[in-house]
Formats: structure tokens, C-alpha cells, sequence
């Protein structure tokens, strides 16, 4: 089914005298689904693909920067804010999809309950080491894990714990290398080998967060832009996504 939404991009676009590099300002959480995508879809069109990721603090201050880029891939906050500087192409916006928060430990450690909001408290307080993004990063993980830590009163606690990370998949990394024994990340962040999912924060708790792409009014790629964001949301891509921890965007 990709090779057949691929072959009609193809078609439109990939003559050789039509390849085109697109930069891509991507909040980190979408990195690792699209990934592969960009490999299939570099293969069909020619085209090739500079990457900037980071959470939303980093992107914001990339963004803010005036670093060149013809497709912005945020979460829905960021991306509001962006559409309200008038930095966007109006009408340009896509949703492709949402995502929420999980606990992740190390392959063979012992697994906590996290099914309610008392025992993902107990989960936090008895954990000796917690790795999340460096709160200065701004990261949409480690904003929400704060907010939860207030709410238990327990702040302090997960403050002394902290182990930082650049990000959702660093801070999975620690867990795996055994720097942390558990790790509050978007459960699209769960790259690295030896670190598995326990399962989603409670419902109670829950934080989903949609992501957006949009065309910046400065993209020299527009039409590029705008065919590579029909390909990751179309219906074949589904399955990739679901498969990467999302709940696509209908």
C-alpha cells in the first residue's frame, strides 16, 4: 500500500530535474515513525531530507532563530503559536495524530504497577533513579511528569531522583543502560533495545498530545512540502503509525 501512494508521488514529482532537499524542523517524538517513511519516500522521489528534531523548548527556540525550513512538525500547542505569528502558510496544517505518556524500565527489571494514579506515585517514590528530558529542553514529557509530581506532592522527591536526558529517546537510552531504573516518556520515544514500555500513564493522568505539520511562509519548497505531508497522512500509512505507538490522526 506505501509503494502505492509512493509510486503516484513519484510520478508527480521525482523526475530527476525535480529532486529536492526539504528541511524538516520535527519535534522528536515524530522522528522515529517517520523515519522510516523518509527512507521509502526518498527512494521513489529522489528527494533527500536535512532533519532538525528536539522537544517543543528546543524547537521553539530553533524556530524563533530563523533557521531555514520548508515543513514544521510540532505538537498542537506549539504549532497554535505558530499559526498565531503568522509564520505559517495559512491553511497548510495537517493533524497526524496524537500521543500519549508511558512508563518505561529496563528489560528484565521488576515491573511496577503504574495502573492507577496511586501506584504510579508509589512507582515514582520508590524508584531510585528517574530519567526524563532536562526540564530547560521544555519537553512536552517532562512539563506533564512535573505537573503529575505537584499534584502527589512529591516534586522534591522526583527532583532529587532526576537523571536528565536531551530527550524522550535519550532518556529511554539511561533506562536501558541501566542509569535510571524508569523513565516518563511518549510512548513513540521507545527506541532503544533494552528498555521495554510497562504501559500508559493512567487515564486519570493521561496526557495526549496531537502533532501537526504545517508549511512555513518562508518553505522554497512548498509543493514538495505540502506532497510529503499527504503521503504520511494518507490511509497507508496507518499501519505505521498505530505500529509506532500513535493513534493516527481520521
Amino acid at each position: 500500500m506505501f509503494r502505492s501512494v509512493m509510486v503516484v508521488a513519484a510520478t508527480l514529482l521525482a523526475a530527476p530535474s525535480l529532486a529536492a532537499e526539504l528541511k524538516v524542523i520535527s519535534a522528536g517524538a515524530v522522528r522515529g515513525v517517520v523515519g522510516g517513511m523518509i527512507e521509502d519516500y526518498s527512494r521513489q522521489t529522489g528527494h533527500k531530507f536535512d532533519f532538525t528534531t528536539g522537544p517543543t523548548g528546543l524547537l521553539r527556540e530553533t524556530i524563533a532563530s530563523g533557521k531555514p525550513a520548508d515543513l514544521i512538525i510540532a505538537s498542537g500547542p506549539l504549532m497554535a503559536e505558530l499559526e498565531k505569528s503568522g509564520k505559517m502558510v495559512p491553511g497548510s496544517r495537517v493533524d497526524l495524530g496524537r500521543v500519549g505518556l508511558g512508563v518505561v524500565i529496563r528489560d528484565g527489571a521488576p515491573t511496577p504497577d503504574v495502573s492507577t494514579p496511586e501506584a504510579l506515585k508509589r512507582a515514582l517514590i520508590n524508584a531510585k533513579a528517574i530519567a526524563h528530558t532536562d526540564p530547560k529542553l521544555g519537553g512536552t514529557s517532562v512539563i506533564h511528569l512535573m505537573k503529575i509530581a505537584d499534584g502527589f506532592g512529591i516534586r522534591d522527591i522526583v527532583t532529587a531522583k532526576s537523571v536528565h536526558a536531551t530527550g524522550g529517546n535519550d532518556a529511554v537510552a539511561k533506562v536501558a543502560d541501566g542509569k535510571a531504573e524508569i523513565a516518563v516518556v511518549l510512548m513513540s520515544e521507545i527506541h532503544a533495545k533494552g528498555a521495554k514500555l510497562v504501559a500508559p500513564l493512567p487515564e486519570a493522568l493521561q496526557l495526549w498530545t496531537v502533532y501537526s505539520a504545517a508549511i512555513p511562509a518562508s518553505s522554497t519548497q512548498p509543493d514538495h512540502a505540502r506532497a510529503f505531508v499527504a503521503a504520511l497522512s494518507g490511509p497507508a500509512m496507518r499501519p505505521r503509525w498505530i505500529a509506532g505507538g500513535w493513534e493516527p490522526a481520521k
